[in-house]
């Protein structure tokens, strides 16, 4: 019996040239394990958290500070916040961020639903904190006017957000517009550096 385990070898057992020897497909399946591993190395559901994290911090921020505006201050003087150099001035907007763009609604409604697309498929390989940061920003931020163009008037998909920061000579802006703003700026910071979403630094 010893002789014929001899002869036969067990995967993982050292031949008679002290090398390890693996069974038939052993190969395939080492590569299949590393590349498992890989896919499951430490630290991308954290990077997810924390996306998802800022992304309803920023989209919270955004729909109450709008629930607020239409509230108290639609259909009101503006509300004077630092003398005529800032100012809330609550305005329907059908347009994109800053006003620009009104008669394209429904195609900055596609826009901003293929943006929220894309950043759920890039949180699949997601192992940066600062891209979850930006990521969560633009996510939050997107949100947040995808949900004016769907639920307000004038109708589903045709939507005006509701603007209401206005600092003077300025166009008016709300909240998840600033978010969508610093996401974008952080996002070429980061590609200016080299850091990709999944944690690696590449050098041109």
């Amino acid at each position: 019996m010893a002789e014929a385990e001899r002869i036969i070898g067990t995967p993982g057992t050292p031949d008679d040239d002290g090398e390890r020897t693996a069974a038939p497909g052993a190969s395939d399946a080492s590569g299949a394990d590393q590349q498992s591993t890989a896919d499951r190395r430490p630290g991308r559901g954290r990077r997810i958290a924390v996306l998802f994290a800022v992304a309803a911090f920023a989209y919270a921020l955004d729909l109450v500070s709008k629930m607020i505006v239409v509230a108290k201050l639609e259909h009101h003087a503006p509300i004077e916040v630092i003398g005529d150099w800032l100012e809330f001035h609550a305005i329907r907007n059908p347009g994109a961020a800053f006003g620009f763009g009104g008669a394209f609604t429904i195609i900055f409604t596609v826009i901003a639903a293929a943006v929220i697309v894309v950043i759920f498929r890039l949180a699949r390989k997601l192992y940066s904190f600062p891209w979850a940061v930006a990521l969560g920003l633009l996510l939050g931020g997107a949100l947040g006017n995808l949900t004016d163009r769907i639920f307000r008037s004038p109708g589903i998909f045709e939507g005006q957000v509701v603007d209401f920061i206005a600092p003077k000579g300025f166009a008016v802006f709300n909240l998840a517009d600033s978010a969508i703003v610093c996401g974008g700026i952080l996002i070429v910071l980061l590609s200016f550096r080299g850091l990709d979403p999944d944690g690696t630094v590449h050098k041109d």
